[in-house]
């Protein structure tokens, strides 16, 4: 198995205004930026941040993918699809004890080799030396860190604005305010504000704490990048911890899936949303003020979540 010559899939997303009485009242416009449309498995901004991985693995000369994640992970999960889909092999580290949850019946099913690592394992997968066992075990697979993070992950998300620019004109819209998304790991927000080069500001919804490091990561992209660390802004919007639900929580998902017609996950999209309610509510944006916000994917990880599949 080898990687193909190239993969020139490069899928386009719709751009929609989304319907929400919320910001009917407030006056500010949202348009929706639908990544989890561009493929059923290959969904969100997953595809965008291996863009430059799977072109510099396939440089290198390796057959294949070796990443980390969780039991959950979108990451691992659109990482396998592309595996099965172009013809590359995949190798998936993933957190904590063997446990079969969807995600990870799906990444067996679609050909990936799965390690459980543990919680202290996983852990390590910063440390110096941490890929040294696992490139001796898959020396033809290329490395990439946790979720894509990186600048070649930043670099494969700069194309999401030349999208969003392209339709801008099917919504009547001259031109936007700014961005808002769900952060993980940061990669994307740096990806937006590399290609916005100050033009719009980008407003980051975290969905980890502080102490998971977005910040720190999002500052190192941006200067290997020879970009200033600005153009940003992260928020809160973690509701005490990574994969922490609350019942407000799903019942504004509920609520605005109802009006808006646009499926949303928990972790991500539903606090990005819910932290953007509360921004518009605090009156922070103006009337008038026209966002663009990321629907990131990860709805696949709503299967393992207790009253939210």
């Amino acid at each position: 198995m080898s990687f193909p010559d190239s993969f020139d899939w490069l899928p386009q997303a719709p751009l929609q205004p989304m319907t929400l009485d919320w910001l009917a009242q407030a006056g500010v416009e949202v348009a929706v930026l639908r990544l989890e449309q561009i493929d059923p498995l290959i969904s969100g901004n997953k595809w965008f941040k291996l863009l430059e991985y799977l072109a510099a693995a396939r440089q290198a000369g390796a057959s294949g993918i070796i990443s980390l994640g969780g039991a959950h992970s979108n990451h691992l999960h659109a990482l396998a699809a592309a595996g099965q889909r172009f013809g590359f092999a995949t190798a998936g580290l993933l957190r904590g004890h063997p446990q079969d949850t969807p995600t990870v019946l799906d990444l067996k099913r679609m050909g990936m080799h799965v390690h459980w690592l543990g919680y202290g394992g996983y852990r390590a997968r910063h440390e110096p030396g941490f890929w040294a066992p696992w490139q001796t075990r898959y020396p033809q697979l290329y490395p990439v860190p946790e979720g894509g993070g990186g600048l070649p992950g930043a670099r494969g998300c700069r194309g999401l604005v030349a999208q969003v620019r392209q339709q801008l004109s099917g919504l009547g819209w001259a031109d936007y305010h700014g961005w808002w998304l769900a952060c993980g790991t940061g990669t994307t927000l740096a990806g937006l504000v590399l290609a916005e080069h100050g033009a719009h500001p980008v407003y980051g919804a975290l969905a980890v704490p502080d102490d998971h490091g977005v910040a720190q990561n999002v500052e190192r992209i941006l200067c290997e990048a020879g970009h200033t660390a600005s153009g940003y802004e992260l928020l809160d919007a973690s509701r005490g911890g990574f994969a922490k639900v609350d019942p407000p929580l799903l019942a504004f998902i509920e609520a605005s899936e109802g009006q808006s017609g646009i499926a949303l996950e928990p972790l991500y999209t539903g606090k990005a949303l819910l932290a953007l309610r509360e921004a518009v509510e605090a009156r922070r944006f103006a009337r008038g003020t026209r966002l663009v916000f990321v629907h990131t994917g990860g709805l696949q990880g709503r299967r393992g979540m207790t009253g939210a599949a």
